[in-house]
């Protein structure tokens, strides 16, 4: 599974790494949501959460699908803005502006994404449009409750309503909590984007993807960025350009915007405890499949302990050779076992620190 990004006739000038106050108060807003998905963010998540009005509190709940279970593209308009080159504003405010500059359409559509994933990469009717998307919409709101309804109705009733609702929202927020995030943290977004703009000028788009994220790759051929996620999805710079945006706060997700019609986003994590060579989501597949299997399982219970042979595996559970060797062929190949030759002996061993670090592997690649 992943997510492409057709750049063909993309030119080096065509391509921005800019940071965004807007999008990090969105992923500042989701990690007060979803403390679990950030770890490192625990002490700041209490410390907010402690000294936060409750009335603001509780209208961060009012709404907290369009940051919670989705990230909603409002919280990127330039890239809805016509033309496909549009840059974040440098300050929240600029951002807002941004916002009020999208069609009420392309603000529902963006604020009921968790509605229209089957179509979102697709050309197609709006929710407000379309009588279907509507009801389909209501009927997702109220999986996540009377709440939710309430807001989704408000919000296909009367756009402009919720519009000002959500920026005078978002200013609060920018007043409670957010104005000392962004005075920390937009100097170290500002200098990496600085140094993956340098590294684009002088070694080109595939060496600064590839300082983006291991993730992201682009193949020089065919001119299409790959991003390994657990989604499936397409878009294409066309006639517009390509935008990169570092987030602080965003470690482990990273996420592509590729909404039909919308300029594509890479929303990438700096500063991140990112591996140096994570697993893909198929590796990930591959050592989950490979660990499920209970046989598998009593021959790791040995390996981690101690290398052994194919012979001494055999004899130890009561198997015959070929089929230790077929076990131990699915555990190489999911990257779960090392082998090393001794004389004449062919010796296997559990790699230790590749199965530490599943439970890491498996949170980043299914938030990726």
């Amino acid at each position: 599974m992943s997510v492409s990004i057709d750049v063909t006739g993309l030119r080096p000038e065509g391509v921005a790494i800019v940071p965004s106050p807007l999008a990090e108060l969105g992923m500042a807003l989701h990690a007060l949501s979803e403390p679990g998905h950030h770890p490192g963010l625990q002490g700041w998540v209490t410390s907010v959460t402690a000294r936060l009005d409750p009335r603001l509190a509780d209208r961060m709940c009012e709404a907290d699908f369009l940051w919670r279970t989705t990230f909603s593209d409002i919280f990127l308009p330039c890239a809805g803005v016509p033309g496909g080159r549009t840059l974040p504003g440098a300050t929240l405010a600029e951002e807002l502006d941004l916002l009020d500059k999208l069609t009420d359409e392309q603000f529902v559509d963006s604020a009921l994404e968790f509605t229209c994933a089957p179509g979102y990469d697709l050309p197609g009717s709006g929710v407000l449009s379309d009588p279907v998307l509507h009801r389909r919409a209501l009927e997702l709101a109220a999986t996540r409750g009377p709440r939710q309804v309430r807001f989704t109705r408000r919000l296909l009733d009367d756009p402009p309503r919720v519009r000002a609702w959500l920026r005078r929202f978002l200013e609060d927020c920018d007043e409670a909590f957010f104005a000392d995030v962004w005075a920390r943290v937009r100097h170290p977004l500002a200098a990496d984007a600085r140094h993956k703009t340098e590294l684009l000028h002088r070694k080109g788009l595939a060496e600064a993807l590839a300082s983006v994220s291991s993730a992201v790759t682009l193949d020089e051929h065919t001119r299409r960025i790959t991003v390994d996620k657990l989604v499936e999805g397409r878009t294409t710079t066309a006639d517009g350009g390509l935008l990169c945006v570092p987030t602080s706060l965003g470690w482990p997700h990273l996420m592509v915007l590729h909404r039909y019609g919308w300029q594509p986003v890479l929303h990438y994590p700096v500063g991140s405890p990112e591996l140096a060579s994570p697993p893909s989501v198929e590796q990930l597949t591959l050592r989950m499949t490979a660990l499920s299997h209970p046989v598998r399982m009593r021959i790791c219970r040995l390996l981690a302990r101690s290398a052994y042979t194919t012979t001494e595996l055999a004899q130890a559970h009561g198997m015959t050779a070929p089929e230790i060797s077929r076990h131990l062929g699915v555990l190489k190949k999911a990257g779960l076992v090392t082998t090393r030759r001794r004389g004449r002996y062919v010796l296997h061993q559990l790699d230790v620190t590749v199965v530490a670090r599943l439970g890491s592997d498996f949170l980043e690649g299914i938030l990726r």
